[in-house]
């Protein structure tokens, strides 16, 4: 497995200081990132997922803890848009170069706004994709969002208590 990629040789470029750490790559996962933190022996909320999405429109790219679900409605807020939608997995493969379950937020073959949640600058090292299945980069998240200029927001799924009064 080539350990240099084009989100490597991004991350370089930036200056940003990152290690490449190789695991087990289980294509029938169903939560690709959970499986990821489990092969890599780590917390799930450490291990960040990439997914590319649309705010009216528009291409963005999104991070967030794997154990998390995402909210749209606080993503299109995130950059003052009414709507967002997931991108379908053929354009997300053709706009950032990578394939599903290895597409990384750095070297994207196009440059797109990245949002990134909030919650993920609470740990002290992250693990994105590296641009290839079973890669993955361990950065600090604030390198991350300085190397992406990345916006920062809640972007959490909240989930209600739906217990009886």
């Amino acid at each position: 497995m080539a350990r240099i990629t084009p989100a490597t040789q991004a991350l370089d470029r930036a200056g940003v200081s990152f290690t490449v750490v190789a695991y087990d790559y289980a294509p029938g996962a169903d939560r690709i990132g959970l499986q990821a933190a489990a092969a890599l022996g780590v917390d799930a909320d450490s291990v960040v997922k990439t997914l590319m999405a649309r705010v009216d429109g528009k291409p963005v790219c999104v991070m967030l803890s794997s154990a998390a679900e995402m909210s749209m409605k606080r993503l299109a807020a995130a950059v003052g848009g009414k709507s967002a939608d997931m991108m379908p997995p053929a354009d997300a493969e053709r706009m950032t170069g990578y394939r599903i379950g290895g597409i990384s937020p750095f070297g994207q073959l196009r440059k797109v706004a990245a949002i990134i949640d909030r919650q993920v600058l609470d740990q002290p090292y992250i693990y994105l994709n590296a641009g290839q299945r079973g890669l993955q980069l361990r950065l600090h998240p604030a390198d991350a969002v300085r190397a992406l200029e990345a916006v920062v927001a809640d972007l959490r799924q909240v989930v209600r208590d739906r217990t009886p009064d």
